[in-house]
């Protein structure tokens, strides 16, 4: 910790003869509290430098310097793509660049398309925006920010994915010590794990050497989301992991197959709360559990669930706890991961 200006004052007046007075107020002390003030600042952005300099304490820019020490970068993020469903007159030619929205993001069709005489078009479309934003469920995109002739309204028939928040320092930070702390040579299990994780979108990684016989290799994903990964995402860590891989080597990649996490409780809720209100807040709270635990523990704990339940604001107790229906834990395969299912409060 830097020192403070009082210390650094009374150091810079002990090379002042005590002849002199430096008392407060004084010539003396007056003229050297300025010089204290300034060192003060000088010492604290100095500490600062150096954390900049270890991956511990290193943020941002610093940190991604440092971990390209070791051939790193930081993956970027990643924008949402799925398909829109235009409505309109037969014939109506649609041009790439037509603008579709939700109520978060926006949305830009990225193939020239004409309206069927069915009275629609599916067109591919890109979240404008990169990162977590851009994923929406069935029928999210419904607005045409600039109205375009002959069009009438949109929709999306299937859930747009595929869009990840560049990784963060906390993120990046841990890749790092993966990294260094396991080296990895010559094709082992450490190497497919790093090369897989480098793509950017992928959140965890295990790997099993030797799954189908000798020169095999099975990699098993999730996404940044910790959940299932889409094909185009599997087919990037193919892509990556080939041009990585040694010669020989048999390589399989999959995404975890997902297990269902339904949850229900009687509730008691605080004064001016309501089921609505808190619904939502606990679909969020107990999906960022399972995102935490996801690819780390063997097992959803229904004891950890209902500690969660218990951190959401106007929640004061609750009862008849189950997960899918049961008292009990519900066991994680090695190649399946976790995600929320219904949740159901009474």
């Amino acid at each position: 910790m830097a020192d403070s200006k009082e210390l650094i004052l009374a150091r810079l007046l002990l090379n002042i003869p005590d002849e002199y007075d430096k008392s407060t107020g004084s010539f003396f002390h007056d003229t050297q509290m300025p010089l204290a003030i300034e060192h003060e600042g000088m010492y604290g952005k100095l500490d600062g430098i150096l954390d900049q300099g270890f991956a511990a304490t290193a943020k941002g820019e610093y940190l991604d310097r440092k971990v390209g020490e070791q051939g790193m970068t930081r993956k970027p993020a990643v924008h949402a793509t799925g398909a829109a469903r235009l409505f309109g007159s037969v014939g109506v030619v649609v041009p790439a660049g037509v603008k579709v929205s939700s109520d978060l993001a926006m949305y830009s069709t990225t193939a020239a398309a004409t309206v069927t005489g069915a009275g629609y078009v599916d067109v591919p479309i890109r979240c404008d925006t990169a990162g977590a934003i851009g994923n929406v469920p069935v029928g999210a995109v419904k607005d045409y920010p600039v109205s375009v002739s002959g069009l009438s309204s949109v929709t999306n028939p299937e859930n747009i994915t595929g869009g990840y928040n560049a990784e963060t320092d906390d993120e990046l930070r841990r890749r790092y010590y993966e990294k260094v702390s396991a080296p990895a040579t010559s094709g082992n299990k450490q190497h497919y794990m790093n090369w897989a994780k480098e793509v950017p979108g992928v959140g965890d990684v295990r790997v099993q050497p030797l799954w189908n016989g000798n020169g095999t290799v099975k990699v098993i994903i999730i996404n940044a989301n910790k959940q299932p990964a889409e094909p185009t995402l599997i087919q990037a860590v193919v892509s990556h992991i080939e041009d990585k891989r040694p010669v020989g080597a048999a390589v399989t990649v999959v995404t975890a197959a997902p297990v269902n996490i339904n949850v229900s409780a009687t509730l008691t809720l605080e004064s001016g709360y309501t089921l609505t209100a808190v619904k939502p807040k606990i679909e969020t709270a107990v999906n960022e559990y399972l995102k935490r635990t996801a690819f780390v523990s063997g097992s959803v704990s229904i004891a950890h669930i209902g500690s969660t339940v218990l951190t959401v604001d106007g929640v004061r107790d609750f009862s008849n706890l189950r997960i899918n229906n049961n008292t009990v834990n519900v066991s994680i395969g090695d190649e399946q991961v976790a995600v929320l299912g219904v949740v159901t409060l009474a």
